[in-house]
């Protein structure tokens, strides 16, 4: 007697990563319907072909070792071949790995936070994605904010300010960060003063500052014990001459607090709190208006992901580069070193190549 034939369900019985998928198919012309069985890798989501080589093969290739640890670690059930980008959350110290995964994956990924606090862990995510041809979004919202970007098109299009004099930020949250959430984001620098400092070098312009100056204090026991301010006032001088102030904080009562003014010498422009009455308030009686940072930049984030979802489309590249990128975590991590040392950080000779630009908060 022959050798009996194995079936497609032998092989989903013999290999647990892969089964057997169903397609209920319609004739056209007869308009009779039936059933076909397909064999297929659960991880990959990719059809098989029914040869024991053939299986072996992809079971033993990097694609499928890579999409079955991408399922495990993070306990991913959608159908990874119909997933074509990535969100995450996570932060910073968690964020890398996960994006390396999606990345190797063949996914696109939007990191909402920054995707690591040391410079080669940041730089080999971006290398990675250009390895694999994907992109590599870094979630910079205040760049997207409309007033902002209305903002940047005076400033560069149109010119209409001439020279920048002076840029002011005031950043102030409402409602303060949970301290778990600023323990694991690196810090007010890492966590808050990095977007400004990445909105401040894009509208200007330039990389870095030459010169940094910072001033903080934790009014709150709490986040004194993290060794972490949570009030903090930054001045930076750039070689076009601008010179540029920060202002941010964890502490903001009823509503946040986001102003953005640019003077130029052929004028100014600001970027007022929103507030659909149109009422300004000062004083200590209730507000009229409250609203969270989340509610103040929800437009941002809506337009940053339409960013991401086209650049996953190809139809545009990652607005922040790698360099952009390593350039605002150094500026922080200075920013933060003349905080603790209580002195000016000269930028003008820094290159990026700190191995590590922040450790860890004890």
């Amino acid at each position: 007697m022959g050798r009996k034939k194995k079936t497609l369900h032998d092989y989903a019985a013999e290999f647990t990563d892969l089964a057997v998928k169903r397609h209920l198919i319609e004739h056209k012309e007869s308009g009779e319907t039936s059933v076909v069985e397909t064999l297929y890798c659960k991880s990959c989501e990719l059809p098989m072909r029914v040869r024991r080589d053939r299986i072996l093969e992809h079971l033993a290739s990097g694609r499928h070792y890579r999409n079955r640890r991408l399922i495990k670690s993070h306990g991913g059930r959608t159908p990874l071949l119909l997933v074509s980008g990535v969100v995450i959350c996570s932060p910073p110290e968690a964020a890398s790995d996960i994006v390396l995964d999606a990345l190797r994956a063949g996914k696109g990924v939007l990191c909402d936070q920054l995707l690591s606090l040391d410079r080669q862990t940041a730089e080999a995510c971006f290398d990675e994605a250009d390895r694999c041809g994907k992109p590599l979004v870094c979630g910079f919202y205040k760049r997207f904010d409309p007033a902002v970007q209305f903002l940047y098109n005076k400033v560069h299009d149109n010119r209409a300010l001439g020279q920048i004099h002076r840029i002011s930020v005031v950043s102030r949250m409402f409602p303060a960060a949970a301290l778990s959430c600023i323990k694991k984001s690196g810090g007010i620098f890492y966590s808050a003063a990095v977007h400004d400092i990445d909105l401040i070098s894009w509208l200007l312009g330039e990389s870095a500052p030459d010169t940094i100056f910072s001033l903080g204090h934790a009014f709150c026991a709490e986040v004194a014990s993290l060794k972490d301010a949570d009030t903090v006032t930054i001045s930076m001088k750039f070689a076009s001459g601008a010179i540029v102030s920060l202002d941010i904080s964890q502490h903001c009562t009823k509503s946040c607090d986001q102003r953005l003014e640019v003077h130029g010498s052929r004028g100014t422009l600001r970027v007022d709190n929103q507030n659909p009455l149109g009422i300004t308030e000062h004083g200590t009686s209730v507000s009229l208006f409250s609203q969270t940072h989340a509610d103040r930049y929800q437009e941002a984030y809506r337009r940053l992901f339409q960013h991401f979802l086209r650049t996953v489309k190809g139809k545009e590249s990652p607005v922040v580069t790698k360099e952009q990128f390593l350039w605002a975590i150094q500026v922080a991590s200075a920013a933060e070193q003349s905080w603790q040392n209580g002195s000016a950080v000269d930028l003008r000779n820094e290159a990026v190549d700190v191995t590590v630009i922040k450790t860890e908060i004890l």
